[in-house]
């Protein structure tokens, strides 16, 4: 895959996300050799500019020696790297490489050509540093966790190869690479900016974007399982409203259902005027989440394609300009948002599986069980989604709205967009475990229904599901049938199967 920095679509950084290997526009490498040069001039001058010959921090006043310039890099790096905690799971570290590299490829930096294909060639070699994942808070930059990933290339602390972990000096040489020598301002271009933040809240995007869609197909079969009503996925209701993420989702859930004889069953003489809010709104709901994860791609992918370094090296006219572009708010709004629409789809869920298992709502048996009483059926797998909507309730708290002093008051506004990133993908899982309780109540209400069918897009689910997961009868051990329906969900098996019984993709966040 080929990075042109500044210039990268959604798709891309999705792409990468999930295990594709970027390489650099070899246009971008005379902007890059520029900027390098232009630090070369400044040092010369020998005037005090921030991070090239200062301190940091609180300490910019302290002015460095010529003699000690690579010194002052390389002790930024290990000072820095005082992250704890568990690692950066391998894609999302990757992810954040990968913004790095198309950010300092962008001639701003003053970081070196060789510098560059270092960082390149870990990334093509499948070389992920050991990234603690605690210590950030979201400005100045995410020093912590690049500090630590800095380390690496300097052949100080560990590397993933492969799954393998090892000392970072032997995993270089292994590699045939040699370790870092840091030049002037590239200790402090490598750990300035936003891409662990942006790394974790692209990845929680990805996997929202995936939740969405799975959440539409398992919507759509507990409609049929509750004998639902597709009126309310009209397309003259939704034009009316004009939001798009509304009109498009009502347009699948649509799409999903059409010829369904289980739907045409109950079209005449029905005495229900209309469903509960978790079927009737659910192009509402959706379809605000869908608006919501589109605006947060927006800002993601336009902080993916900027550069958050400081300060910032301008060749033309060979000035290094102090700024903020390193604080992380914009990252930390899209965070938050993500984590709602995490939150919705989980609760939107949860509130069909309470409704399927419930007599009085949805005329089927109570608990989806044969012989109720003998048996509790899916009792308790409701309980478990309750508990787990109910957990992401509690991380969707927006990060952004704390802050914390730091660097003795000099930096004394922070954006948390490391902690509103970083819990995303947790969330994720948990949702993931909703919508497999979810898939499996609502196949068990259809099986209901038999002889009736419902739509080639419902069936072709369900038969996905049943064959790993039978229908309940007699009650059984529970946990492994919501493993099977999970790892359908989590896996994209559902998302397929539905994409491939209608012929065209279900709406995303690139659509």
């Amino acid at each position: 895959m080929i990075l042109t920095p500044g210039h990268v679509p959604y798709a891309d950084w999705r792409a990468i996300y999930l295990g594709a290997a970027p390489a650099l526009d070899p246009a971008c490498h005379d902007a890059i050799a520029a900027s390098a040069a232009a630090v070369e001039r400044i040092v010369a001058r020998g005037a005090p500019v921030y991070g090239i010959n200062t301190g940091f921090g609180k300490l910019a006043s302290v002015r460095i020696d010529a003699a000690d310039l690579a010194t002052l890099q390389r002790n930024i790096v290990l000072s820095h790297a005082a992250g704890v905690g568990a690692a950066m799971p391998v894609p999302v570290a990757r992810l954040m490489m990968a913004l790095k590299l198309a950010s300092l490829a962008q001639g701003a930096s003053g970081v070196r050509p060789a510098t560059i294909a270092l960082l390149e060639a870990m990334l093509a070699r499948g070389l992920t540093p050991i990234v603690p994942a605690q210590g950030s808070v979201g400005a100045s930059g995410d020093l912590a966790p690049l500090a630590h990933m800095t380390a690496a290339m300097l052949g100080v602390g560990e590397i993933d190869v492969g799954g393998a972990v090892m000392p970072a000096d032997r995993a270089l040489a292994d590699a045939g690479l040699t370790p870092l020598e840091l030049g002037p301002k590239e200790g402090l271009a490598l750990l300035n900016g936003t891409q662990f933040s942006t790394a974790y809240a692209l990845a929680g995007l990805v996997e929202a974007e995936r939740l969405y869609r799975c959440a539409l197909v398992t919507g759509i079969v507990a409609t049929e399982a509750a004998k639902g009503s597709d009126a309310p996925f009209d397309p003259r209701i939704h034009a009316l409203r004009g939001h798009r993420g509304q009109i498009d989702t009502a347009h699948a859930l649509r799409a999903m259902i059409e010829g369904s004889a289980i739907r045409a069953s109950h079209r005449e003489d029905d005495v229900r005027v209309q469903d509960p809010y978790c079927l009737r709104c659910q192009p509402q709901v959706m379809g605000a989440i869908l608006d919501l994860l589109r605006q947060a791609a927006t800002t993601l992918v336009t902080e993916a394609n900027g550069v958050s370094d400081n300060p910032l090296i301008f060749p033309d006219t060979d000035e290094a300009l102090s700024g903020g572009n390193f604080h992380a708010e914009p990252v930390a709004f899209a965070a938050d948002t993500i984590a709602m629409a995490l939150c919705e789809i989980g609760s939107l869920s949860e509130r069909r599986i309470a409704m399927l298992v419930d007599p009085a709502l949805s005329a089927l048996p109570a608990f989806l069980t044969p012989r109720p009483g003998l048996n509790s059926g899916f009792m308790i797998p409701q309980v478990t989604a309750a508990a787990l909507v109910s957990e992401n309730k509690q991380r969707a708290y927006p990060a952004s709205v704390d802050s914390i002093p730091t660097s003795a008051n000099q930096e004394d506004h922070v954006s948390m967009a490391a902690h509103g990133a970083r819990r995303l993908r947790d969330m994720a899982a948990n949702v993931d475990a909703v919508l497999g309780i979810e898939l499996l109540a609502a196949a068990q209400g259809c099986d209901f229904h038999a002889p009736l069918t419902s739509s080639t897009c419902v069936e072709a689910v369900r038969g996905v599901l049943r064959a790993a997961v039978p229908m309940l009868g007699e009650d059984r051990h529970m946990a492994p049938d919501i493993a099977h329906a999970t790892a359908l969900i989590a896996g994209g098996a559902v998302v397929d199967t539905a994409t491939t019984a209608l012929g065209h993709a279900l709406p995303g966040v690139a659509a």
